[in-house]
């Protein structure tokens, strides 16, 4: 069985930036997104999720979500999009698309298993990507992909923002830019999502500066929450 062809997981695992650079640009997607919505954020980063663990996840709202697990081993990126021909749902029962998790070293493992990744006990995933410590390149497994079917496995869109931050915008400030227009319907000040994505120091004035009307106490705790600094 083959995907539609498109950006695939493979193009992706191209893109992405070093886990430290990815790690930083999480965090402050996560921490911008607070200042602009308590409520709905897209992008949450908790730092210590688990013993020595960081954790960056993306849902939309509309039934597609990623996760980015930073441990001591590596990191482990998987997403979802529910409408991909990838989708474990094109069977009964569920099924991971051939190849998905094939060559996935066993110091990275456990995460499939992780209770808060699977539904009804199966994990949801139409891409993976991994990257031991050490390694000098992101890896998937050897799925195929041919045809001319406009969908893939997720990879042509779940990341883009992300990614897009990694493709010669500075420190991802341009891509966050373009996410608080669409998502949250509003031009931000540039100058202050730079601050934020270069990881200076959270202030009442910097929050001010991105969302009169946010509540930087509030703020401030999930920025806490996600290891970045506060003044």
């Amino acid at each position: 069985m083959v995907l539609g062809k498109g950006v695939t997981v493979q193009d992706l695992a191209a893109r992405l930036p070093e886990p430290e650079a990815l790690r930083t640009r999480c965090r402050a997607f996560g921490v911008l997104d607070a200042v602009f919505s308590l409520t709905y954020p897209k992008y949450h980063f908790t730092a210590s999720w688990r013993e020595g663990v960081d954790l960056a996840h993306m849902e939309n709202g509309g039934g597609d979500h990623w996760d980015i697990v930073f441990e001591p081993a590596g990191v482990f990126v998987y997403g979802f999009d529910h409408e991909s021909e990838a989708t474990p749902w094109r069977d009964e029962p569920r099924a991971h698309w051939p190849g998905l998790l094939d060559g996935l070293p066993a110091s990275l493992a456990r995460w499939p298993e992780e209770a808060e990744f699977q539904f009804e006990d199966f994990f949801d995933a139409t891409l993976c990507i991994w990257r031991e410590t050490g390694d000098d390149a992101w890896r998937c497994g050897p799925v195929e992909f041919d045809g001319d079917a406009s969908s893939t496995d997720g990879s042509s869109w779940l990341f883009d923002e992300i990614a897009d931050a990694a493709d010669g915008d500075v420190n991802g400030s341009g891509a966050y830019l373009d996410h608080a227009k669409y998502y949250f319907e509003r031009t931000i000040d540039a100058e202050a999502a730079r601050a934020v994505m270069a990881g200076e120091p959270l202030t009442a004035e910097l929050v001010r500066a991105l969302n009169s009307g946010a509540d930087f106490a509030e703020v401030a705790k999930i920025a806490r929450r996600a290891g970045y600094p506060v003044g």
